[in-house]
């Protein structure tokens, strides 16, 4: 097995995001989002968006897994808007600046099963405590029983909040899961 590692996204990981996003939303996702919507993960607009995240800086982070040669998955991460009532699952519980949010976390299906996910998530939290927060809080689809099994297995749970997303076709409904940033590998 070759070596995995996780660092730092630099502007030439853009091309690689853009695809593994793209080609993980459309097995995942093909029947919760809109084929145009997922279309769209392609544009020239993404591929903008993925090129400005990644040079954001001021506590933003977008991390890339590899292993050997391949890129094989990403993770952005931020400060968080938190949403009135969110609520850590340990105490203390403290201020709206204590709080992160992985915006996207994704390992490319053929690479998965292979700690990725754990490994930029880790590195994640690493970064993000290092700013200060010491929460993380995510938007998971409700019918993404993976995703939602995977931060479990981190230590998060869903808190009880429920947004509802206009994808022009329908509504696709997600859970918040949060959760400690005091996370290790094992």
């Amino acid at each position: 097995m070759a070596t995995a590692a996780v660092r730092p996204a630099t502007p030439d990981d853009v091309p690689e995001i853009v695809r593994i996003q793209a080609d993980t939303w459309t097995t995942a996702y093909a029947g919760l989002v809109p084929a145009a919507a997922l279309e769209g993960l392609r544009s020239p607009a993404a591929r903008a968006a993925w090129t400005a995240a990644v040079g954001a800086g001021d506590g933003h982070h977008v991390l890339v897994a590899t292993e050997g040669e391949w890129t094989v998955g990403f993770c952005a991460a931020a400060p968080a808007v938190v949403p009135e009532g969110a609520t850590a699952s340990s105490a203390p519980t403290l201020g709206p600046e204590a709080w992160a949010e992985i915006s996207a976390l994704l390992v490319e299906p053929r690479w998965g099963r292979r700690g990725h996910g754990g490994r930029l998530l880790a590195a994640a939290a690493a970064h993000l405590r290092g700013d200060g927060a010491r929460y993380g809080l995510a938007w998971v689809p409700e019918a993404d029983a993976a995703s939602r099994n995977f931060y479990k297995a981190a230590g998060w749970t869903a808190d009880g909040a429920v947004r509802v997303l206009d994808t022009g076709e329908g509504e696709l409904r997600e859970v918040r899961i949060t959760g400690s940033l005091d996370l290790e590998l094992r």
